[in-house]
Order: structure tokens, then C-alpha cells, then sequence
């Protein structure tokens, strides 16, 4: 005992310090594709390229479903002239489905300007941030993942993220909790179950679809074993996009379905 606290003096604090402080994603972090401002239509990658289905081609207008994306960077590989470039945003978090969805369309000279998307919407009600203040206790909620994106929600209590100094944590029994945190497409075996476990949160309650499976149903989608994103059988707050998202994504998402966090970047006044 005696040297684990020798040893942990010596290391001194490794907590960070988002989000007072910007996020640092590794070097080698892989984040959203997005289309570079200027760039050829005709040099962007087709939509076949996409294992996940994310990208949607039509004559003059392009799109790159950032919920459905799992951030692979063939679309940037396969891209000519660098026109798809994978961006380094880890606050990628949004109120809406429908603003996870980034599209360009043709100028006059074939260049590709960005499709004005709506503002995020306050999906959160002003009766969640006065009741909940500024705690949350969440019910992290499996129905289905591959265990990655649980793998950054158990980070989040590690020394290093150390989600409770923000007032934020986990709880076993969704009685105790003012929300469900969830991974994973819904599949249908777990369909009842995750229908029971969201009944079970006291009112007002909040929603969190984390990760590309929970925000779209992933790269098998909708089908006879998924009922697809979380949002086919619950309310979702906020979508978290990422395959898996960084735990500093996880930690945006969360703020921003309190109200802590009301846009990108910013917090609120």
C-alpha cells in the first residue's frame, strides 16, 4: 500500500481537464470526413465506397452521414486531390439526428459548397436542467454493442477522464438514475427490455444514444435481428456519433443533454 501511494505522488495529477480545456485526440485520431472547402465535386469518392452506408451521391449534391460513419477513412483514402479530409472534432454531439447530416452542393464551376444545416434543436427541456441542476446520474444501457463504445464509458471513472468531478455518474438500478446512457443497435431480443429499463427512469428523464450503432443502427443497420438506432424505440436527447467515440465525446454529449453545453464549443450563459 505503501508504495502504490509513493508511486502515485510521484506521478502527480493526470486528470485532465476538459472541457475547461480543448480536447487533445492523439496524433494518429481518426475523426469525422468531411469535404474540403473548394474541392471538385466530380473528385469525390462514390458512395459505394462506404462499407457503412454513410455517403449519399446524387448529380450536383453530396452527403456524408457523420451518425451513421465509423470513421474508417476510405472515403479520404479513395478521395482525388485530398477532396475528403478527416477532420480532428472530437464535439461531435448533437440534439437532432438530422444534424449529424453534412451535405455540399455544386456551385456554377463545380466546386463544392457547404448545404446550410438547421441549428441544433433544444430537445432538452427547461424542466430537465432545473430539476437535475448540475448532477446526472445515468443507466448505462447495452442493448446489443460490440463492447467498444462501453469500453470509453468505462474510461470516463478512470483517474485520467474522471467523469464524477463534473457531477456525472453511474448507477445500477434506473430508479436511481435521471437517464439512460445507451450503446449498441437495439436488437429485438433486447427490444423489451430496453423499452422496461427507460419506463423505470423517474420522470424527467434523459436519453443518450451512444456511438454509431446507437445513433444509426451501425454498419448492419436495420434488419430481422435490430430494430436499428435507438431512436426507433426511444426518445433520444442526444446523439453521439463515433465508432467509438472518445471519451471526451462521451463527456460533450452528456453536458449538452443537461444544458450545460448549448452548442459546440461553447457553454451557456
Amino acid at each position: 500500500m505503501l508504495t502504490a501511494i509513493l508511486r502515485s505522488l510521484r506521478t502527480g495529477v493526470v486528470t485532465i481537464r476538459y472541457p475547461e480545456d480543448p480536447a487533445h485526440p492523439p496524433e494518429r485520431f481518426r475523426g469525422a470526413p468531411a469535404v474540403r472547402p473548394g474541392s471538385a465535386v466530380d473528385k469525390l469518392p462514390p458512395a459505394s465506397i462506404c462499407p457503412s452506408g454513410a455517403i449519399a451521391s446524387e448529380p450536383g449534391r453530396y452527403g456524408i452521414d457523420v451518425g451513421r460513419c465509423i470513421f474508417c477513412g476510405r472515403c479520404a483514402e479513395g478521395s482525388l486531390d485530398g477532396a475528403i479530409e478527416l477532420g480532428r472534432q472530437v464535439e461531435l454531439a448533437t440534439r437532432q439526428r438530422k444534424d449529424l447530416v453534412v451535405e455540399v452542393q455544386s456551385d456554377g464551376d463545380g466546386q463544392a459548397v457547404p448545404h446550410p444545416s438547421p441549428p441544433p434543436g433544444a430537445e432538452v427541456a427547461e424542466q430537465i436542467r432545473r430539476v437535475l441542476g448540475r448532477s446526472l446520474a445515468l443507466r448505462h444501457l447495452d442493448s446489443g454493442s460490440c463492447n467498444a463504445c462501453d469500453w470509453e464509458l468505462t474510461a470516463l471513472l478512470n483517474p485520467v477522464y474522471d467523469v464524477r468531478r463534473l457531477g456525472i455518474d453511474f448507477v445500477a438500478s434506473p430508479r436511481h438514475a435521471d437517464g439512460v446512457i445507451v450503446t449498441g443497435p437495439v436488437t429485438r431480443n433486447l427490444e423489451t427490455a430496453v423499452r422496461r429499463t427507460y419506463e423505470a427512469v423517474p420522470e424527467p428523464r434523459v436519453v443518450i444514444a451512444v456511438g454509431a450503432c446507437a445513433t444509426s443502427g451501425g454498419i448492419v443497420g436495420r434488419s430481422y435481428a435490430s430494430a436499428g438506432g435507438v431512436a426507433e424505440v426511444l426518445p433520444v436527447d442526444v446523439f453521439i456519433p463515433g465508432c467509438p467515440p472518445r471519451p471526451e465525446a462521451i463527456i460533450f454529449g452528456i453536458l449538452l443533454a443537461v444544458g450545460r453545453i448549448d452548442v459546440r464549443g461553447s457553454t451557456p450563459k
